[in-house]
């Protein structure tokens, strides 16, 4: 039996290296809020995660996040820096997996910088709460799912396979080496 990417009329997979992972990582996380960070990504055995709003994504692919520095984690990433960050946009595209190190600073600027107002449902006492971390999560490589030419052609795409009984899937997918 053919693989699903046998079957495409385009080719659908396209790996980034340098400057282009870069930007595919930026134009990605921009689209979303959130992501899954992901600690203790030990082989062979369950793995930490939870949600994290990201703060910001730099020119570098760099993903900062404010955290709490008595949280596991914190703990867990100084222990252990390697993460894992999960992403997904919606339900049909936009999915993306970083893998990188966690760096943490305890800079006000750097706070004052990446503070959100809804950032106070964690840090009561606002910027000046002493529990502050940021964490920059620093990518090596990744992986990601997306659409090449937009949502809409994507859709477009979707029913006009189903109709014909064609695969003519508009996703593109590879390899992020930053």
């Amino acid at each position: 039996m053919d693989s699903i990417n046998q079957q495409q009329p385009e080719d659908n997979v396209q790996h980034l290296a340098g400057e282009e992972a870069r930007a595919q990582i930026k134009k990605m996380v921009e689209e979303t809020d959130t992501c899954f960070f992901c600690t203790e990504i030990e082989t062979g055995k369950p793995f930490s995660v939870r949600p994290m709003a990201v703060q910001k994504v730099d020119d570098e692919g760099n993903v900062w996040f404010l955290s709490s520095k008595d949280s596991n984690k914190d703990s867990e990433a100084k222990q252990d820096p390697y993460v894992q960050l999960l992403f997904q946009q919606s339900q049909h595209s936009g999915f993306l997996s970083l893998y990188g190190t966690a760096q943490f600073y305890y800079d006000k600027e750097k706070i004052k910088e990446l503070w959100k107002p809804i950032a106070k449902v964690w840090f009561t006492e606002g910027e000046d709460d002493p529990r502050i971390s940021v964490i920059k999560v620093k990518p090596v490589d990744g992986y990601y799912w997306d659409n090449k030419h937009g949502k809409a052609i994507a859709f477009a795409k979707m029913v006009a396979g189903m109709v014909t009984g064609q695969t003519l899937d508009d996703s593109v997918e590879g390899k992020l080496k930053v």
